[in-house]
């Protein structure tokens, strides 16, 4: 009998226990509307970038034979970061070396024909000079009966013989001097052409900065679609956001970002919007942002990632009150089952603020 009432006893003692408790939890869901500030902001998620920071790629196929580069050192604008096999391009550029040689020694040869073509050209000027005083003269003593007129021809045909060959003349010149040229030029080309392809057998570095990574391992097959390594600005880095298409006409340069990282959970870094890309990416449907560090944190690394609030306005002295106390978004409840439609302003993650339809010492209750 005493241990039925002891359980009775216990029963009503934990049915109070609730009772209070339930009292306790109530009394909390019930607040008044309070003066303050919101802020309304944008949401973005990203990544840490080293400024500068490029993927390196080869231009040619081949078979990685060396890297020159140990991750974390320095590297120089214009340092060889990787070596492929260029065996086959070695004989190319060797051969257009030859042919270029050999040009060479050819133009000495067309050069000496330019030369006795040049006298020839001169002799037949020469010749064109004697034979047209000689037309011209004849012409006249003609008009006066002085010559016959077989005598006369042959005058005029050698006139015409010796214009004839020295235009000759003068094109076989150009012709000989367009000769050299265009084979000089056409095998100095094609040298460089040749050495440039087999300079691009050698990688190296576009900028001063700092190898972050090398990506692949000598013996790899190499394609101008593998990345080789990460470069970028040592000790200066950025923030690579990504803002999505519906927030994207409310941000501009110039904007406050407040930054967290998973690297320093618990803290918040300032940042400023520094550039905007203005394209968007069609899959994932946002557009890209740089912000740089007002005070960066102590120590960074690239591809950490972000996430940020960019702030688009701050309002004071406003009411607010929790989000989680609006109902579908535009309804408050009072005296405890009463709804009451408000005229909402900013919100952000926890607060929104009140314009009409509340005051700031009323009571409003949490929905259930």
């Amino acid at each position: 009998m005493k241990s039925e009432m002891s359980l009775k006893l216990q029963s009503l003692f934990y049915l109070l226990v609730l009772t209070l408790l339930s009292c306790s939890k109530k009394e909390t869901e019930e607040i008044k509307p309070t003066l303050g500030e919101v802020t309304e902001s944008v949401y973005a998620s990203g990544v840490i970038k080293a400024d500068g920071q490029y993927t390196v790629y080869a231009t040619v196929n081949g078979t990685l034979l060396k890297v020159n580069g140990i991750v974390g050192q320095a590297v120089s604008k214009g340092q060889s970061l990787f070596e492929l096999e260029s065996y086959k391009a070695e004989l190319n550029t060797e051969n257009a070396r030859l042919a270029y040689q050999l040009s060479l020694e050819n133009s000495r040869y067309i050069q000496d024909k330019i030369a006795e073509m040049e006298m020839k050209v001169q002799s037949s000027r020469d010749k064109l000079t004697l034979d047209e005083s000689i037309y011209n003269r004849n012409k006249n003593i003609r008009n006066q009966g002085g010559i016959s007129e077989v005598d006369f021809e042959r005058v005029e045909l050698a006139y015409k013989s010796s214009k004839i060959n020295y235009e000759s003349a003068k094109k076989q010149l150009e012709q000989l001097k367009a000769q050299l040229k265009n084979d000089q030029s056409r095998n100095s080309v094609n040298l460089k052409i040749n050495q440039k392809s087999q300079s691009d057998f050698t990688v190296k570095s576009a900028f001063s900065g700092q190898l972050f990574d090398v990506l692949v391992k000598e013996g790899t097959l190499v394609t101008p679609q593998t990345p080789l390594a990460i470069i970028g600005q040592e000790n200066s880095f950025l923030l690579e956001l990504e803002v999505d298409e519906n927030d994207m006409v409310r941000v501009r340069t110039g904007q406050r970002v407040l930054v967290t990282m998973d690297s320093y959970k618990g803290q918040v870094f300032d940042a400023v919007i520094a550039k905007i890309y203005p394209i968007m990416n069609e899959r994932s449907r946002t557009f890209k942002i740089e912000a740089h560090f007002i005070k960066p944190p102590q120590k960074l690394y690239p591809n950490l990632t972000a996430e940020a609030n960019i702030i688009i306005q701050i309002k004071k002295n406003t009411i607010t009150i929790p989000k989680t106390y609006l109902m579908e978004g535009k309804y408050v409840l009072v005296n405890k089952d009463e709804k009451r439609e408000v005229k909402t302003g900013l919100s952000d993650y926890q607060k929104v603020e009140i314009i009409e339809g509340l005051k700031a010492g009323e009571t409003i209750y949490k929905p259930k």
